[in-house]
């Protein structure tokens, strides 16, 4: 995707290389819900995770933790408690210690640009009209992945679709080793699950599990040269 940055030199994209090489090792996100799985998740060998549903008071504690853990955080910011959507929410987030910011808001997506932090646009694609919808919100708002809901619609999306969602992560339904590397085979960089079960597992594995022959996603690319 062709996103454009203040600068080659900016931190997103040199954060860029370092979340395409961990989603290559382990293309499997967490999704982090709420506080209980946050020691389980900075156990386990994957490397980034979108945080949800932890209230604003407390976001600030669990960004540190993870990042002691050396984990690359994207922050759900519709789903917190008390967290604002707006500019100052994403401002907080980037100074709190998260990486990259979440949301199905084109305009978070586009403020987030401008502050240095990764985006992930999600988007719920459950009929034609509203494929279309999301492709021109993606065109739009040209974050650096994709969170597309529910992972099985993949199945059905045509190549330019794919092309026009790229690099995207498979989220919603995503239960089994299988699942993902199903979805891997489909062209997504990588699965979004909240089992602890799937965050341990590599790609060498998911490449290698049935029907997932020739799995290679498209990786996040420093904007300007995808």
């Amino acid at each position: 995707m062709n996103s454009s940055r203040p600068s080659a030199a900016s931190a997103v994209n040199q954060m860029l290389p370092r979340l395409a090489a961990a989603l290559h090792e382990v293309p499997v996100i967490g999704s982090v819900v709420g506080t209980p799985r946050v020691r389980d998740f900075a156990e386990s060998p994957a490397h980034v995770c979108i945080l949800a549903s932890v209230a604003v008071g407390r976001l600030g504690g669990v960004l540190a933790a993870l990042r002691g853990a050396g984990k690359t955080v994207f922050v759900n910011v519709d789903s917190c408690p008390g967290l604002a959507q707006d500019r100052g929410a994403l401002e907080f987030l980037r100074d709190s210690g998260a990486q990259g910011a979440v949301s199905t808001r084109l305009s978070l997506v586009e403020k987030g640009h401008s502050l240095d932090l990764l985006t992930m646009m999600k988007v719920f694609v459950t009929d034609r009209s509203n494929l279309r919808r999301s492709l021109d919100a993606v065109s739009r708002g040209r974050p650096d992945l994709v969170e597309v809901m529910p992972a099985p619609i993949a199945a059905r999306l045509d190549p330019e679709a794919k092309r026009l969602l790229s690099p995207y992560v498979a989220a919603g339904f995503v239960e089994t080793e299988r699942d993902a590397a199903a979805a891997l085979a489909l062209g997504a960089s990588a699965v979004a699950t909240s089992d602890p079960r799937l965050w341990r597992l590599r790609r060498e594995q998911l490449v290698g599990s049935p029907g997932a022959a020739g799995a290679a996603g498209t990786a996040p690319t420093e904007k300007g040269n995808a």
